[in-house]
């Protein structure tokens, strides 16, 4: 047999860090309040590449022509009284080249065009800056560009240019079409959306040039849209807890589901105590963390409950300090290995990500503590005071019939 350590006399004392840990968070909350990502906020979501402008096009003529691209060609469309109405496509595959295109756009009347960057760069996958407009004049020309030009700036190099920013970026795509996408919320003091805008895109260039940053797209996330998700975040974990507390009310007694539901609850508190004071952004990525701890706590704590619900009629004892006692220190090296093997993951997020996986990989990592520890200390010492007057005949229609080597014996000259 293990030997059986006395959990049971730090239950109390257990009780009383958790109520000052989850008391200095709630004092965090009104303090400091919650650093909440655009996912909860009203926000801007914008998708930027960085790189040389290839080609540069004007136009001085009575006709209008806009500028267009695909994934396979370039467009113009030329409307106007003075002239016809029609649409020129010049393919990449016919205009391999920056050389090659611009020759090929040199050729329509009034289009004055000129190479910005190295000429022999592939024409595939030329794109436009959405924030100007694409018609063409002679005051305002547009700038062309291609994806191979952004291969040398990383996502470090943007993160470094909005370090003034409070902002979240992400790098998408690969080396030969890769653009980033930046999150920012609009707090009470930014006069509108634009003027973040501006601000972010005005970082950029000052960071990397004036005609070497192209606006993708734009999105804003207005306060009914955000309201929106907060308040379906808070239904989901209230759903999570109500189904857990079902399943845990039909396998075990109500006593052992009610301490599983305050084991996840105090989990949850015990983690916006930690966002509240160190302001992790709580993003959606976090709340998959709050949820992911959801599920690792409660498989912990099953496993500790169901062990207990095992040595009700197996240990003979008038304490039921004892059954617990022994059921913690029965699964004690299982609920280690655990945490410390699923920590070797969420540490490895914490050291070499950045961003979101990185505020997850923190929120994730204080959960699992927080999960181990509640599994064996705090919901079996709500157990124990709701059976501090248990009898062994309480439950005598569980027990089954002993035998001498199933039965454990505790008395009061036993050490446990």
């Amino acid at each position: 047999m293990k030997t059986v350590k006395k959990f049971s006399k730090a239950f109390p004392a257990c009780a009383v860090l958790s109520s000052v840990l989850i008391l200095f968070g709630i004092a965090g909350f009104f303090i400091r309040g919650i650093n909440f990502g655009i996912d909860f906020v009203p926000g801007l979501l914008e998708e930027v590449r960085i790189g040389p402008a290839a080609i540069e096009i004007s136009y001085n003529g009575s006709a209008n022509i806009s500028v267009g691209t695909s994934s396979t060609a370039l467009e113009l469309v030329i409307t106007g009284t003075s002239a016809e109405n029609e649409t020129k496509i010049f393919s990449y595959a016919q205009n391999p080249s920056i050389k090659d295109i611009a020759a090929s756009l040199s050729e329509v009347d009034g289009l004055s065009v000129s190479v910005k960057g190295a000429e022999n760069v592939s024409s595939y996958g030329i794109y436009l800056d959405s924030s100007s407009t694409s018609r063409l004049s002679a005051d305002a020309p547009v700038l062309l560009y291609v994806s191979d030009a952004s291969t040398n700036v990383s996502i470090d190099d943007v993160r470094s240019a909005l370090a003034s920013e409070s902002v979240e970026v992400k790098e998408l795509g690969d080396d030969s079409n890769r653009s980033f996408q930046i999150r920012a919320a609009i707090s009470k003091n930014d006069i509108s959306s634009d003027s973040l805008q501006a601000e972010i895109i005005g970082s950029l260039k000052e960071k990397f040039g004036e005609s070497n940053v192209a606006i993708i797209k734009t999105d804003f996330v207005g306060s009914g849209f955000s309201s929106s998700n907060a308040i379906k975040s808070v239904i989901l974990a209230v759903v999570t807890l109500l189904a857990i507390w079902i399943y845990c009310a039909i396998r075990f007694h109500w006593d052992f589901a009610a301490g599983a539901i305050i084991g996840l609850v105090h989990d949850c508190l015990i983690m916006f105590s930690f966002i509240s004071w160190t302001q992790v952004e709580f993003s959606a990525t976090s709340f998959a963390a709050v949820l992911t701890i959801f599920g690792y706590s409660i498989n912990a704590t099953i496993v500790i409950l169901d062990r207990v619900r095992e040595n009700i009629s197996l240990i003979q004892t008038k304490k039921f300090n004892d059954i617990l006692n022994a059921s913690i220190s029965e699964t004690l090296s299982r609920s280690i290995i655990t945490t410390v093997t699923t920590m070797f993951a969420s540490v490895a997020l914490l050291v070499f990500t950045s961003g979101s996986i990185k505020d997850f990989a923190i929120v994730l990592t204080v959960g699992l503590v927080s999960g181990c520890y509640s599994s064996m200390l705090i919901v079996p010492g709500f157990v124990s005071l709701m059976r501090r007057n248990w009898e062994p005949g309480e439950f005598a229609k569980h027990v089954r019939p002993h035998n001498n080597k199933n039965v454990l014996s505790f008395n009061s000259t036993q050490n446990v």
